[in-house]
């Protein structure tokens, strides 16, 4: 017991002292989080940059611009010509052209109800929001032509919001930024210590001491864990703090799937390290494995985003069990009993890895 806790108090001594390290393994997560949340962190919703070429200029057409400029999806340039709002278009910097006529007010008021052409140009790189905006476009000339008919509908539809979960892309992010810092912090980092200090010679001397694996291998999993639980609270508090994110469901939850990624990935590590001959192969054993990981796991993107194929292929690896499990307790508050799929799958992950692992240990 007494060797078990000195190796654990010089484990986080070896952290502590290591300034550079300690500091990009919490800097990085952290930069990450705050760039993507900065930038695609917030909800914006679809703004469409919307030029108005009123042709007729009459108080009919300005209260029409009014009641465009009234919805949210419309960014709205006025007094532009034809020809600058149709520049704007081609280089890009304009979405959409609502080109109102000559003689649209006249129209409204003749007797012969005859359709008057109001053109409505747009981007063909941005087709499917284009698509929503002529949509709403076509809709408020249809009621000014209704009321200018006296329409009288014979249904009206009645619109009720229930309020559900608001579920934001910097809701999303966090829980794969926690796992992709455990899954860094002990894959990669315990294959690149262990092999270091094998080929310092360091293994090899505390074999010739009374020291058992078991204390030794204890030791480092108290040591990450302590490390990583720091890391994950401070990560999840800058959230809160900046960005105004929810933990919705068991902080019990959130623990045992952060412990048992923990010591699912320190399991990889002791394998990669034991594979590893040199520190300097280690390291890209580890980013072989890791960096796929990153962008297949549900880190940054959706599984389900993914090819239908892929996606039961994904699903089997330890992180995108580790990122489900995490964010469905953290956004949806998903019980524990709910995630039986990822808890028995990342237990599998670790108690095979850990078999693995003391048949490719070696001390020198």
């Amino acid at each position: 017991m007494k060797s078990y806790l000195l190796l654990t108090k010089a484990q986080l001594k070896i952290f502590a002292r290591n300034r550079q390290v300690l500091f990009w393994t919490f800097f990085f997560p952290v930069f990450i989080m705050l760039m993507f949340g900065a930038f695609v962190g917030k909800d914006q919703g679809i703004k469409l940059s919307t030029a108005i070429v009123d042709k007729d200029n009459t108080k009919l057409t300005k209260s029409t611009i009014k009641n465009i400029k009234e919805s949210s999806l419309f960014n709205i340039k006025e007094n532009l010509d034809k020809d600058t709002a149709y520049e704007r278009l081609e280089n890009g910097n304009v979405d959409l052209i609502i080109e109102i006529p000559k003689g649209f007010t006249q129209k409204l008021n003749d007797q012969v109800r005859s359709p008057l052409e109001i053109t409505v140009y747009y981007n063909e790189k941005n087709y499917s929001n284009a698509q929503v905006g002529i949509t709403l476009v076509n809709n408020i000339f249809d009621n000014i032509s209704k009321d200018a008919q006296n329409y009288n509908p014979l249904f009206k539809i009645t619109p009720k919001g229930i309020e559900a979960i608001k579920i934001e892309y910097i809701d999303f992010l966090v829980p794969g930024i926690v796992a992709m810092m455990i899954m860094n912090m002990n894959m990669n980092g315990v294959a690149g210590q262990i092999a270091s200090w094998r080929e310092r010679g360091i293994l090899r001397r505390m074999q010739g001491t009374t020291l058992k694996a078991s204390n030794f291998i204890s030791a480092q999993i108290t040591a990450r864990l302590f490390l990583n639980g720091t890391q994950t609270f401070f990560v999840i508090l800058l959230a809160w703090l900046v960005f105004d994110i929810q933990i919705r469901g068991s902080l019990v939850g959130l623990v045992l799937f952060t412990v048992l990624g923990i010591l699912t990935f320190m399991s990889l590590g002791f394998i990669i390290a034991g594979i590893a001959k040199t520190p300097e192969s280690a390291g890209p054993i580890a980013g072989f494995l890791s960096f796929p990981m990153l962008f297949l796991g549900g880190v940054f993107f959706p599984i389900s985003n993914m090819p239908e194929l892929l996606q039961p292929i994904v699903k089997t690896l330890p992180i995108a069990q580790l990122t489900t499990s995490l964010r469905e307790i953290m956004t949806l508050g998903t019980s524990i009993s709910e995630l039986s799929f990822e808890l028995f799958s990342l237990i599998g992950w670790m108690v095979v890895s850990f078999v693995i692992a003391s048949f490719t240990f070696k001390w020198e």
